[in-house]
Parts: structure tokens; C-alpha cells; sequence
């Protein structure tokens, strides 16, 4: 029998053009990105989406080191990406495991836009897939995120 579970589905509004939301999400990530979010073992100096389909998501630790998170799967400025997550239920990067998050820009004026993120294939994560839907939909997980995104966004 096969697992279902919903989808994570998180909006948000911020007060700044769909193009500038866009680029502040992707291009100005390491901005809004907290640094306990990561799974190397160093420090984590900066946090990297690289703007192009293809593009690795991954972190660089204060030792240089790097520790992949997924890759871009889909990019469509200022409209919409989609990521491979590919850090599997004990938050380790697995080259072979798949979720994925797509956010989307919607324009709802010049400058409002409404930023819409949902992590897909949940049921991906097999036995640790309820504790793991838990911990995306908390204020820890892509809620927090995306207030963090919106301040500075709206800056």
C-alpha cells in the first residue's frame, strides 16, 4: 500500500514587485537564509541557489567545505523555480533521493507579490514522512523561511 500524504503549501505576501521578489528568493538567498539551517559540520558562511536550471543548492561551511542540498530542476524567472530537495529523513544529502519545491511569484500589483512554496512528494521520506511534514510546516521549517524571505523582500 502506498503511502499519501499532502503536499506542504505555505504563501506569503511581500511588499516588492514579482522580478524583485524572484531575485531576492534566488539570487540574494544567503541573505534570508538562517545559518542553522544547514548539514555540514563546519559553520555554514554562505548559502548558495545557483540561478539557472541545473544550478546546485548547497552550502559553503567556514572551512570551505560544501555540502550539497539538490539542484534547480525548473527556472522560469520571474515566474516560477522548482528545486530537487535531496536531503533525505536524517537530513543528509542523498544523490538518489527526490522532493521537490516549487515556489511561485504571482504580481498582485507593481509592488506586491504573492510568493507561494510547496514541498511535493512527501511520502518520499517512507517511514519518517509525518515527523518530516511536521517539521517543514512548523515555524522552524518553510513558515519561518518564508517570513525571513518577506523582511527582506520587503526592504
Amino acid at each position: 500500500m502506498k503511502l499519501s500524504i499532502e503536499s506542504v503549501r505555505k504563501e506569503v505576501t511581500v511588499n516588492a514587485s514579482q522580478e524583485k521578489a524572484f531575485r531576492v528568493f534566488t539570487e540574494e538567498f544567503d541573505r534570508w537564509w538562517p545559518r542553522d539551517h544547514k548539514i555540514g559540520k563546519s559553520a555554514m558562511s554562505k548559502a548558495i541557489l545557483e540561478p539557472k536550471a541545473n544550478g546546485r543548492w548547497y552550502e559553503v561551511g567556514e572551512d570551505g567545505s560544501e555540502c550539497d542540498w539538490g539542484k534547480v530542476l525548473v527556472w522560469k524567472p520571474y515566474s516560477t523555480f522548482t528545486l530537487a530537495w535531496q536531503l533525505n529523513g536524517l537530513w543528509q544529502y542523498d544523490p538518489l533521493f527526490v522532493t521537490e519545491v516549487e515556489v511561485t511569484f504571482t504580481a498582485l500589483g507593481r509592488n506586491r507579490t504573492r510568493v507561494t512554496l510547496e514541498h511535493r512528494d512527501i511520502e518520499r521520506f517512507g517511514a519518517a514522512a509525518s515527523e518530516i511534514k511536521k517539521a517543514f510546516e512548523s515555524d522552524a521549517g518553510w513558515t519561518g523561511l518564508l517570513q525571513s524571505f518577506a523582511v527582506v523582500a520587503g526592504t
